[in-house]
């Protein structure tokens, strides 16, 4: 647990691994249960994953109003835990933070990895909306193998449309989507767009070919707009492309940085 003074929060952080600091911002939905990609980075690295405020036991969502007061959470727990110039991997509404960091304090952040990262909106590519979705379409929304992204949902148990798993997940996740939905709701756009021209970082951008949750062609936007950014897309992948394709996104991460 870290604790902030302004204002005044405390944060659970998920550490594992030896090596160059990396620090990874995760996306709506938290980390997974046994997180695969979380294992294989910190195979290779010293890995610092922090839980956003209303995620896990990390507190003070409610001094938390808008895209600029999390970006600035972000750089504060990041300066917290004395990480200097780490490689910055996002996910997904992480990777939104994380392009919003490496725009703000630019001299800050040197290395950035964005994995299918939301904050562009695209009007001929809507983006699905996951605050209408239960938990029983998470799976083909997220992975191009919906019965195995199943398991790694639930950590191999449980049946996500059973009304107890169903009340279970519904608590659970009112107070992940209630943070979320600050960035998020109704549309993933806080302005992103005319900020990505600051981002001076070398920058890798991750796409799963088979995303059906923000299209690739969102990754292809982004690589326009970042100029020192290389686009990767993985095969066999969906949205979650880190925890379904684990080995081939440390490969690109090692092979770019």
């Amino acid at each position: 647990m870290l604790t902030l003074k302004n204002p005044p929060t405390r944060i659970e952080v998920v550490q594992a691994g030896k090596g160059r600091d990396l620090l990874f911002l995760h996306g709506a939905g938290g980390h997974m249960p046994n997180d695969p990609l979380l294992a294989a980075l910190a195979t290779k690295y010293r890995v610092s994953a922090p839980l956003l405020p209303g995620y896990g036991r990390s507190e003070g969502e409610d001094g938390l109003r808008d895209m600029l007061d999390v970006t600035l959470h972000a750089l504060d727990v990041m300066e917290k835990l004395k990480l200097r110039k780490p490689i910055v991997v996002g996910h997904s509404m992480g990777g939104m933070i994380a392009a919003e960091m490496a725009a703000i304090a630019h001299t800050e952040i040197e290395k950035l990895c964005l994995l299918a990262p939301a904050g562009l909106w695209l009007d001929a590519h809507p983006i699905v909306d996951i605050f209408a979705k239960l938990p029983y379409e998470l799976p083909a929304l997220l992975f191009h193998d919906a019965e195995a992204g199943k398991k790694l949902l639930t950590a191999g148990g449980g049946d996500m449309a059973d009304i107890e798993f169903l009340k279970q997940f519904l608590v659970m996740n009112a107070r992940r989507l209630g943070m979320a939905g600050k960035l998020l709701f109704p549309i993933p756009d806080r302005g992103l767009a005319g900020r990505l021209y600051r981002i001076t970082a070398k920058t890798l951008i991750v796409w799963g070919r088979e995303d059906v949750l923000i299209p690739p062609v969102y990754g292809d936007a982004f690589k326009k707009a970042v100029s020192k950014s290389k686009l990767v897309k993985i095969a066999k992948a969906g949205h979650a492309v880190g925890q379904e394709k684990p080995a081939a996104v440390l490969k690109a991460i090692q092979d770019f940085f």
